[in-house]
C-alpha cells in the first residue's frame, strides 16, 4: 500500500476520532510528509510495511546534522511512533520500528515564572489601558494567573462556563477533557463586572466570555501581545508569554504548600511527570533559603 495514503488516513483519524487541534495536526502532517519525501528521494517508491528502524535512524540523523535541536528531533520521533502504532493497531504491520530507537537526551529546562512581588505589581499596581480594552487586558492576566489555564482554554471560555453559586469555571482542555477550576471572590466580581460592561458594546459576542472592543471574540495573537506587553513592565524575565503566568500559578501553589497531585489536576496534565518540573523549582527555592539562613549554607 502507498505510504502517503496511510498518512492521510492517520491524519483523518487524529482529526475526527482523537479530535486533535489544527495546530497539532499540522505538526504531524509536516513531520510525516518530510519522512515520506526522504524515503522517496533516498530509496524510490517504498512500501510502508518494509520500513525498518534503519531508515528511521538515517532520517533523524540527517535532521540532527542539519541543525535540528534534540527537542525537535524527539518531536519528529514521537510523530513517527504515533503513526506506526496506528498501523500496528490496524494490523497493517507486525511491529513498530520506532521502538528500536532511543530519544535524544534533553537539557534541563525549568519553567520561567514571576516572583510574588512581580505578580503583585502586575495585578495590583500596574496601570492598564483605559476603557473596555484595559478591562479586557487585565482580566486576561488575572484569569491566566489565578486559574493556571492555557491560552487555548482561555479563548474557549464562554459566559455560561461560570458556575456562580459554586464559585468555579468549566474549562475545556486538551483532548476535549473538561475540568473545573475554583474562582476567588475577587475574580468572580471582576468577571461579573466585565460581562456587564459587554452590554454597552453593540452586537458583542454573548457566547464567548472575552471579546475585543469591536465585540468580536479574542484570538490567540491578541492574548500573546497583551501578556507580553504587561509582563515587560512587571518583570525582567527573558520569556514573557501567557504560559509564564501558568507556570507562575503552579509554582506559587507549590511554594505555598499545595500537593503536586492537586496541581496536576488543576493544570489538566494527563500524567504526573509533566507536573514534576515544578518540584525542581521548589528544590531550588529551598536551596536558596538554606544558603541565606543556615550558618554553613
Amino acid at each position: 500500500m502507498v505510504l502517503e495514503q496511510k498518512i492521510n488516513e492517520f491524519l483523518q483519524y487524529l482529526r475526527f476520532e482523537k479530535r486533535y487541534s489544527a495546530h497539532t495536526l499540522i505538526a504531524y502532517q509536516t513531520d510525516l510528509d518530510q519522512f515520506s519525501a526522504f524515503l522517496t528521494e533516498t530509496y524510490g517508491p517504498f512500501n510502508f510495511a518494509e520500513i525498518t528502524h534503519f531508515q528511521l535512524r538515517s532520517w533523524l540523523a540527517g535532521i540532527k546534522e542539519a541543525g535540528a535541536s534534540p527537542r525537535s528531533v524527539n518531536r519528529k520521533m514521537s510523530s513517527l511512533n504515533s503513526f506506526f502504532r496506528y498501523l500496528q493497531k490496524g494490523g497493517f504491520i507486525n511491529s513498530n520500528p520506532v521502538k528500536r530507537l532511543h530519544a535524544m537526551r534533553l537539557p534541563d529546562r525549568l519553567p520561567v515564572f514571576l516572583r510574588p512581588q512581580e505578580t503583585s505589581y502586575l495585578l495590583e499596581e500596574l496601570v492598564f489601558d483605559e476603557g473596555f480594552k484595559g478591562t479586557t487586558d487585565r482580566l486576561i492576566c488575572e484569569l491566566l494567573y489565578q486559574t493556571g489555564m492555557r491560552r487555548s482554554e482561555l479563548l474557549g471560555l464562554r459566559e455560561d462556563s461560570i458556575e456562580w453559586s459554586l464559585k468555579q469555571i468549566r474549562v475545556l482542555g486538551k483532548g476535549n477533557k473538561e475540568r473545573l477550576l475554583p474562582l476567588g471572590l475577587q475574580l468572580l466580581t471582576s468577571i461579573r463586572h466585565y460581562i456587564q460592561a459587554k452590554t454597552d458594546i453593540a452586537d458583542a459576542d454573548r457566547d464567548h466570555l472575552l471579546v475585543l472592543e469591536s465585540g468580536q471574540p479574542l484570538y490567540a495573537g491578541y492574548i500573546y501581545r497583551v501578556v507580553k506587553k504587561y509582563l515587560s513592565m512587571a518583570t525582567t524575565a527573558k520569556k514573557k508569554s501567557p504560559h509564564v503566568l501558568r507556570h507562575t500559578f503552579a509554582t506559587h501553589l507549590l511554594n505555598n504548600g499545595a500537593g503536586i497531585q492537586a496541581i496536576k489536576e488543576l493544570l489538566g496534565h494527563s500524567s504526573l511527570a509533566a507536573t514534576q518540573i515544578y518540584a525542581h523549582n521548589d528544590i531550588d527555592r529551598l536551596k536558596e533559603i538554606h544558603k541565606l539562613n543556615h550558618p554553613r549554607g
